[in-house]
Parts: C-alpha cells; structure tokens; sequence
C-alpha cells in the first residue's frame, strides 16, 4: 500500500501509545475481504481451494470517555455479504454457481452475521467484544475478524495484544503515514491446543507470519491489509507439506453523516441502554463444534474396512491407511462404541484393532481398553502385549495413561506381561519427561520403582526387567546404575547396562563412567564375554574418547580372541570407512605405527562389523549397521543389525534387532572361548523400535529346553514384532486473524512384521540365522477450514511397502570358518532391499452441506528398483564359496 501521499496524524496521550479516533456524527462506510486458502506448500492462488467473504462495514462512534478522547465504544454492522471462490472456476467446477448468500448461511445465520455488534477501543487496542450471546459461534468469530482490524497503534514497539487470535506478542513499526503490525504466532496462547510426536524426526514442524500493514489519514485507518501464512511440513520429507494462507482487506469508501454519539458514564451502562442484549463475549475466538451430518458411527466404519486388518494385508499400504482413519474415528467415539468394535472383532483381527484403540490415546479409548483386557488370564498374552507396545509408541502419553499400566501390576497373571509392563513403564516415563512432566506425582512414583528394582530382587530376570525399564527411561540418575551393572559378573547384565549408557547423550558420560567401560573392554578386574566387551568397545567409541583411550583399544588388538579380535579391527575400519565422530582421534592414534602395524591389522576372522547409507535425501538421512560376533568354534555369539534415521540434526534410532547365543560349543563338541566356559546354552533375539526397548525373546534356555525345542519345531520364524504403530502424530487448531479457524492433522502408520530365527545343521557343522523385516508406511496430512456453511481442505500423502530380509550361513566345519551374508536365497551377496513401491498423492476440496462439492486430484506411483547396500567384499568372496555346495542335514529351528 502506497503511503507517499498520505499525511501521518495519529495521536498520541498520556495513557500510552494512541490508536485510530473517530468523530462524532460521522459514519464510516468500509468494503471488507477475507479470503482462505490451502495448497501444497509451493502452490499458487489460481490452484488452490478456498473462499472469499465480502461485505460493506458501516463503523461509527458511539461513545466516547470525557476525560479520555482515545476511550471510545464502536458499533459495526456488516452488510451485503456475499461468498465466493477464491480463484476464477468455471461453472461446472463451482460449487457457489447458483447459491445466494442466504441459502449458502441461511436466514438464521445471515440475520446475526448482519445484527450490529460493538467494540470498545482504549488506545487503539480491543479492550471488550459486545454481541448476542446466543449468536453462533462461527458468526461471532466472523465479526471478531473484523474487530481485529481496527486494533492499532500509532508508536512503534512491542506489546501482548489480546484478539481473535489469541494472546500474542505483536511488533508495530510507524513509518509516515503506515504502520506496521507484525504479529508472532508462536507465541499466541489459546484455548484450543494441540500435540505432536515427540520424536522430531518423525515429526511435523511448521512456519507461519502474520503481517497487517494499516495505512491512516486524519487519525483513522483508511485501509488495513493483512495476510496470514502458515506452512506445516513433514521433517523426514518436506515436500509432504500444505499451506493455509489468509487475506483480509478493510478499505475505506466513503465519510457520511451518522449517528450522535450516546449520553452515559461508561461503557457497560451505555451498552445495555442501546440493547439489553448486548453482552461481554470476550476478544478471543470461541471454539466451533463442527457437525458431521451423515458421517458412519464408529461401528459401521470398522464393519468397512475391517478385511483391511487381518494378518494377510499387514504387508500392504492398504493396512496403516485404514489404521489412521480408524484412529480419527475412535478419537470421536465414546467408550461403549469403542468396547462394541473390539467385542465384535474376529480373532485374527483383534489384536490390529487394539493397536487402533490404544494408539488413539483417548481417555474413553484407554477406559475402553483396560475394561476389556483382563491382565489376570495368561491366556490372553497376544492382546495383553500388543496393548503395552502400543502404549510404548504413543505419541503424546498422559500421565492417565502410565497411571493405568501402574495400577495393573497387581493383577498380572503372566510373567511376560509384567516384565513388559514395567519396561514400557520405562518409556513412558522418558515421554513425559521429555515434555517437561518429571515431577507429576505418577512419574515420581514409577521413578523410584525401577531406580530401586534391581536392588528389590535377586531373581535374574526381574534385575534385567528393571535395567531395561531404565535403559528405556534414559533417566540420568540411572547412569551410576547402569556404571555398576556394566561391571557385574551376569553377561547379560553387563551387556543391557553398556547398550543403554551408549543411548546417552555424551555430555551426561563422565569419566568416571567411561573409566568403568575402560575397565570392562581391558578386563583390568575380571574375565567377560566377548559380546560384553564388543559392547564396552563400542561405548567407548561413541562417547567422545580421548587420545589414550583409542590408542589402548588398538594396543588390545592382536592380543584378543581370535574373532575379538576380527570384530574390533572390523570396527576400526568402519568407523574410518563412515567418517563417524571418533574418526578424527582414530587416524591421529595410527599415526603410532606401535598401535598400527601389519601384525595386529592382519588378523583373521569371520566377524564383521559394516555401515552403510540406505538413503538420503535433503531432508533426512537413514543409515543402516551390521555387527556380527562369532565364537571361536564358528557358533554365532552376536548378530547386531542397526536402522538410524536423521533429519535437521535429530537422530532417531528406528529399529535394532540383536541375536545372541552362547554355550554352543557343547552341541558341536568345540572349546569354549575365554570367560565362556561355564554358560548354560541359550539362544534369543531383542527388538528396540523406534527408541523403544521391547522384551526380549527367549529361542532356548538350557540344554533340555533346547533337545524339546528341536524335537517340536515349527519351521516358522519367531515373530518379535507384529502390528500397526502410529509414527506420526500431529494436531494442530489455528486460529487466523479473520476469525475462521484451520484444523491440520498429520498422521504416519506403519505395518510391521519383524522376525527372527535360527536353524544349525549338526551334521553339517553348518548355522543360519535370519532377520526379516516387512513393512508398509503411510503418512497423511489433512488441513481444513471448516465453517459450518462451507468446507475447504486439501491431503497430501505417500505411501510405500518394502521388505528387508536379512540371512547369515555358517559353514563352522574348518577354520576360519566361512561366513555369507545375503539377502534370502539370491545369489547377490549384500544387503538388499525388495523392490519398493511408492505412491504420492494431493487432494483439493470444497463442499456445501447441501452436498455440492469439488474435488481436484493428483498424484503418481513409482516401483523403485531394489537397491543394493554393499557389505565388505570379503564377505562376496566368502558367499562363493559357501555356495557351492548345497544345505543337508538336520534342520533345527529354535
């Protein structure tokens, strides 16, 4: 808005900074726009979806304080209100083509949009609201946008304005003629509010601006111009995105002659002698509950889509799509509805449907729950379980919902349940310590249960449920803990402990922390496994070592097991292969050629520790890691295989799948290795999901356990994970400035199948383990403007289905025994991911209630090659000549 030929005139008083005065007798005749519209976030006007609302706006003065001529009560009346597109469109594709204004609101609606309504302005700023109560809320709203463009003043600065808006901090820069009110949305606090996953790079950040530029003449506005952008966008892909833009322009026509102002001693006398049914509504938006005329119930929603839930389409897209709409669903639905679709279920599909119920994070969806599970019956593990993890990845955990998994200890009949009870306790707590909830009562409480667990009990598996819990929590006061565990005579305790210090950040490591991991990889107080000590190798690499520290882990090697001794100069190598943080101190101690030489770098083995890229793009990067420990006697020790996921400086550890094994030696008449020899045989797998540590599970414990293992083998894999978890999960109210109001919700679900197992040919001296991942990921975001006359809104999305499988072979009948990693029965020896689909999608809207409406789609579907994430070439080398003869023997699957 030009201003060179305006003459700048506003007031100041003693009151503080003045805004715009009206005269008496005189009415103000105004032309008002606002306009909404929503788009991808790089999208233009002419595409977008949206509306306009025009009207005259006649203001005049109808009051003013004696002793204060900035004091002054407003009337406004709204008239001519028309509703339109927000872009030209032909007449097929307009669904306001035909519609006057009255049928679009109705009579009802139209009468109180166009009923007066007041304002009273103390030094340029709204101090009251006055209308009808009984008025809808979307039309008081309506009027408060306009209200809000006559809240100036005329003397730059900072101040907290109160408007439709919110309480928010707002920046005025005057200039000649024009002011400038910048308004910073972050800080507005309303009354609607929101949530967000809390993992940053599964989650959804946003920009937005507000900026109204006034222009004056004569101490009045004659014109405000303002425009409100808010972008919100995925972090992992940023061109999932949408964008909500707002315009209004308040424009002055012409000065008639009005109204004498009112006689009275202050405002709310003057008020009620005008009109007694004038009130106070406040400044502040009112909340607009929208109504959903012929939307299914819960039921019939589910009765839809529950083939979407069985085990079979878990790989699909199809199955976390139907997931996040059940959520929104459950999220409207009372406890009852919820509790008829869970009895109503079938057997297969249940236990997806609890992942719904539970990851809908509702208190009627967790009454729901807790009434229909009953923890006292082993029976029901499946369901028991799948609630707990669910209630591990939830998104936004309340305080309600750590309460409820505190009360059922009591009434737990399986042992499974209750350890994993307590270790989602653990992650919980993390959650809602994260958002600042530490100190609430129930958190205190469970705090101190799994601080003072391991010293409650001397049952093994109970010691390691609590390290786990804490291993979850992250607290720091669990880091002395986990520093006396590291050194404890368990293996597994050892191995929890080092593997949880390393989830720390490396500010909270002291060191005396790192002085404890130093002693464990040395064994400078006692013998350990060599798994505990690959563990307290990779602890000290991770946190920040000095000079000395890496130059005595290179001095160690040569002087290691033999396969030690292969996985730590494995280790060495990745780590200067991947640029990773202890790169830089890494080359500057092998400068040394006493710790770097030909005879500890020659080393043989089979053991192997790689990293690779899996993807990257601008917005996020995913790295994938693989460790492998063999015994001496070729039996596998440790198989350790790492997903990461970055994103604007986050990192989030998205999946890790450890096998372990130990005391093999017996069944294939080898020698244990040092510190092994008197360990009961055992074989299990653990599983940590997106930062969650989930229960470890047991293949075999013991030699007996292992003959009836052997003998009742199902020839299946043994599943760790399998469901449906919410990943992305954010809402958002946004209250513009012209008083209508933008709901944004962004969702990801995923479908996981994550499996494991491990099969050994006696006969053959031959092992294979296997890792097998499937999955199916959408991530969806909707933004809408939803007046209850008229729905704008757009959704964008992609979709994708992948499946990873990991297979090591052994053959351990001569040394170095040979070892080959692949990808199920291919040939190519690497890691390789399936053929992967992806599917993108953007969708505009309009409708009516009348059920005329517009939708415009787009979107493009890809079958990406798979891709190849190379392994050492030794490793190809080896698969050659494992493959040359085929698999006989006994199969044996634990």
């Amino acid at each position: 808005v030009s201003s060179t030929c305006l003459i700048f005139l506003c007031r100041t008083s003693s009151a503080g900074a003045a805004g715009p005065r009206l005269n008496n007798d005189r009415l103000y005749k105004f032309s008002y726009t606002t306009e909404v519209l929503v788009d991808r976030a790089k999208g233009s006007k002419d595409g977008s979806a949206g509306y306009s609302i025009s009207s005259d706006v006649d203001v005049n003065l109808v009051w003013r304080d004696p002793s204060s001529k900035d004091d002054q009560l407003i009337q406004l009346v709204i008239s001519n209100v028309k509703i339109k597109n927000v872009a030209p469109r032909s007449a097929k594709k307009n669904i306001f083509e035909g519609a006057t204004t009255q049928s679009l609101l109705g009579e009802k609606k139209l009468a109180a949009l166009e009923r007066p309504f007041m304002v009273h302005l103390k030094n340029g700023k709204v101090s009251s609201f006055y209308c009808y109560k009984a008025e809808p809320a979307s039309i008081k709203n309506l009027k408060r946008g306009v209200a809000s463009l006559l809240q100036v003043q005329c003397r730059s600065g900072k101040v907290i304005e109160n408007d439709v808006s919110g309480r928010c901090t707002v920046e005025y820069r005057a200039a000649q003629g024009q002011v400038t009110r910048t308004k910073a949305l972050e800080t507005c606090k309303t009354a609607e509010t929101g949530f967000t996953t809390h993992i940053q790079v599964l989650g959804v950040s946003g920009e937005s601006s507000s900026v109204t530029v006034f222009t004056l003449e004569d101490g009045f506005i004659k014109s405000a111009i303002a425009k409100e952008t808010h972008i919100l966008a995925v972090n992992a892909r940023r061109t999932t995105a949408a964008k909500i833009v707002s315009r209004q322009s308040l424009t002055l026509v012409a000065i008639e002659t009005g109204p004498f102002e009112a006689a009275g001693k202050n405002v709310a006398s003057v008020v009620k002698s005008l009109d007694e049914k004038l009130f106070a509504v406040g400044v502040a938006a009112e909340k607009v509950k929208s109504q959903c005329k012929g939307c299914q119930s819960l039921f019939e929603h589910w009765q839809a889509v529950q083939k979407q839930f069985e085990p079979d389409s878990l790989s699909k897209a199809i199955a976390p799509r139907s997931f996040l709409a059940l959520i929104q669903s459950i999220r409207k639905a009372s406890k009852d509805a919820i509790l008829q679709v869970l009895k109503h279920s079938s057997k297969t599909a249940l236990p997806q449907v609890v992942d719904a119920v539970t990851s809908s994070q509702t208190p009627d969806s967790l009454d729901a729950m807790l009434q229909f599970l009953n923890f006292a019956d082993p029976k029901g593990l499946v369901l028991q379980e799948r609630f707990l993890y669910a209630c591990g990845f939830a998104s936004h955990p309340n305080e309600r919902m750590l309460q409820a998994l505190d009360i059922s200890k009591g009434k737990i009949g399986s042992k499974d349940i209750k350890e994993s009870v307590v270790i989602i306790m653990g992650a919980i707590v993390h959650k809602l310590c994260q958002k600042g909830g530490c100190e609430l009562p129930t958190v205190v409480e469970v705090k101190k249960m799994i601080l003072e667990g391991p010293y409650s009990t001397q049952v093994e598996s109970d010691i390691q449920m609590y390290l786990l819990a804490l291993k979850n929590s992250l607290l720091p006061e669990a880091i002395p803990l986990f520093s006396k565990y590291a050194e404890s005579e368990v293996g597994a305790y050892c191995t929890i402990s080092l593997t949880a210090l390393q989830r720390y950040d490396v500010a909270l490591i002291t060191d005396e922390v790192k002085q404890t991991v130093n002693r464990v990889y040395h064994q400078n107080r006692r013998v350990y496994e060599k798994n505990v000590r690959a563990a307290a190798a990779d602890v000290v690499f991770s946190s920040n070592p000095s000079y000395m520290e890496v130059k005595n882990v290179l001095l160690s090697i040569g002087n290691l097991p033999k396969e030690l001794n292969k996985y730590m100069l494995s280790k060495v190598k990745d780590i200067l292969h991947f640029e990773m943080p202890a790169s830089k101190i890494l080359r500057k101690a092998m400068k040394d050629m006493i710790s770097h030489n030909y005879d500890r770098f020659s080393k043989v083995g089979s053991s192997s520790a790689f990293s690779g890229f899996m993807a990257r793009t601008a917005d996020a990067t995913t790295t994938y890691s693989l460790d492998i420990l063999y015994s001496g006697s070729g039996v596998l020790r440790r198989s350790n295989m790492n997903i990461y996921g970055a994103s604007n400086g986050a990192l989030l550890h998205g999946l890790q799948v450890a096998i372990e094994a130990q005391g093999m030696e017996s069944l294939i008449a080898a020698k244990p290795d040092e510190g092994e020899e008197d360990l009961e045989s055992f074989a299990g797998m653990s599983a940590l999901l997106f930062d969650v540590q989930l229960r470890p599970v047991t293949f075999f414990k013991g030699y007996s356990d292992l003959m009836s293992k052997m003998f009742s083998m199902s020839g299946e894999p043994m599943n760790v994970v399998k469901g449906l978890i919410l990943l992305t999960d954010h809402s958002q109210v946004i209250q513009l400035q012209s008083g209508l109001k933008a709901n944004a919700e962004f969702q990801g679900g995923l479908a996981i199948d994550i499996s494991g197992g491990m099969e050994v040919s006696l006969w053959y001296r031959e092992s294979k383990t296997s890792v097998n991942n499937k999955g199916a990921m959408v991530v969806t975001g909707n933004v809408t403007v939803d007046m209850d006359f008229v729905r704008t809104g757009m959704e964008v999305s992609f979709e994708t289905e992948a499946s990873l499988d990991f297979i090591t072979t052994v053959q351990f009948s001569e040394y170095p025994f040979l070892v080959c990693m692949q990808m199920d029965k291919t040939t190519n020896c690497s890691l390789v991911n399936s053929t992967l689909y992806f599917h993108e999608s953007l969708t505009k809207y309009e409708s009516l209630p009348s059920g005329k409406s517009y939708v415009s789609r787009r979107g493009h579907k890809q079958l990406l090659p798979g891709s190849e994430f190379p392994l050492h070439q030794e490793n190809s080398n080896m698969c050659k000549r494992v493959f040359d003869s085929d698999w006989y023997g006994i199969r044996l699957f634990f």
